[in-house]
């Protein structure tokens, strides 16, 4: 048996104290998170909780149970293994010396990013999509020279069936 990593999506009372409460569970268990986003969603009195671990099946249950158990958490799906799409963005300060801005350009345009601040020696480029493309680009602008990144974490919803 593998861990595997299983995103969760969490619905929740928008509501203070219930994400320290969801995070206590998981570190009060010995269990990591990966990756967090929270945000209201179109009922402002519901937040949406998309939650990154690695577990084993049974501990994703046993996760699973616990959270239900809370009582501001409304529903809880593990997204893991069922069809739904999943997004990141990232911005990264990239090192922009006269002789790499034209190459730094054709990536941007290669991956449809977005060139959102230009300095005297960067630029912060902001990119979405999924974990690959992600990493894609971040193997081509590391040899040019990374200065910086900040990443959201993922986000995710169901795909309706077709």
């Amino acid at each position: 048996m593998t861990e595997e990593k299983h995103v969760l999506s969490i619905l929740v009372d928008n509501e203070p104290g219930v994400l320290s409460r969801i995070a206590g569970l998981f570190s009060g268990r010995g269990y990591n998170i990966e990756s967090l986003c929270v945000a209201e969603t179109i009922d402002p009195l519901v937040s949406r909780i998309t939650l990154v671990t690695k577990a084993y099946q049974p501990m994703i249950e046993q996760i699973e149970k616990q959270l239900n158990k809370l009582i501001n958490v409304i529903k809880v799906h593990d997204l893991t293994g069922k069809a739904f799409v999943e997004r990141e963005m990232a911005l990264i300060k990239v090192i922009a010396k006269p002789e790499n801005r034209a190459e730094i350009l054709r990536v941007v345009d290669i991956f449809r990013c977005k060139v959102v601040d230009v300095g005297t020696e960067h630029y912060t480029i902001e990119v979405t999509g999924d974990a690959g493309k992600l990493a894609a680009i971040l193997n081509l602008l590391k040899p040019i020279g990374i200065k910086e990144i900040a990443k959201t974490g993922i986000i995710a919803l169901f795909r309706e069936p077709k």
